[in-house]
């Protein structure tokens, strides 16, 4: 019996990872707000405030991914697999470190105008993330909750396909109005910085499928 309890503690103790990749979404959701508030403004001083805020999430971000190898360690995860879920984290941080390099780019290239069509990528990002943030606690739940997580994979997966059409449609737009190669080299390299950060988000969901389809098959 007493051997029983302890094996039933190691595995209710996994839902403590629940807040870390709740606070990971968070964190990704909030540097994305703070990168569309940069989109709003051609203001240099207004751009260095924001882009310290996305750094501080991204930092934080960090040290919730220490936490969770910590926390990972000597844990039995059940039918979930500790390399996946290492795998999704991981792929978690690597989005705020490409939303974080996307804020820096913005100061260092100085752009004179933010297209619409660059508004509209920074938005699908922050769509994507709000949906990466309502999947990932949904995955203790996995029994019950399969159908849900695949339908949020799937809207991740329709936002970063539409993020490819505004990019291409945008890559077009820029070579055939902007006469100024250096602003157009500008613009051409922020919405790839922007469309990327889309792609990583789908990793994201992309990870989470896969677990999802490992699931299934057992």
């Amino acid at each position: 019996m007493a051997l029983n309890v302890k094996i039933r503690r190691l595995f209710s103790r996994r839902r403590n990872l629940v807040p870390i990749f709740s606070q990971q979404a968070a964190f990704l959701c909030q540097g994305s707000e703070v990168l569309v508030k940069m989109l709003e403004t051609t203001d240099p001083a207004r751009w260095k405030t924001l882009h310290k805020e996305i750094k501080t999430c991204e930092v934080q971000g960090d040290a919730l991914l220490t936490e969770f190898h910590e926390q990972l360690q000597g844990r039995l995860m059940g039918y979930l697999s500790r390399l996946d879920l290492q795998t999704i984290a991981m792929s978690m941080d690597d989005c705020l470190d490409v939303i974080k390099d996307a804020s820096k780019a913005i100061m260092i290239y100085h752009p004179l105008k933010l297209d619409q069509q660059l508004q509209e990528l920074v938005q699908l990002i922050l769509s994507e993330a709000k949906v990466i943030r309502e999947m990932l606690p949904q995955l203790w739940d996995i029994r019950r909750r399969h159908t849900a997580i695949r339908l949020l994979c799937d809207r991740v997966t329709e936002l970063e396909h539409a993020a490819d059409d505004v990019y291409e449609e945008y890559v077009g737009y820029i070579f055939t109005n902007e006469e100024d190669f250096r602003e157009m080299t500008k613009y051409k390299n922020l919405a790839e910085l922007f469309e990327k950060a889309t792609d990583s988000e789908k990793r994201v969901a992309d990870n989470v499928r896969k677990l999802l389809l490992k699931y299934l098959h057992e």
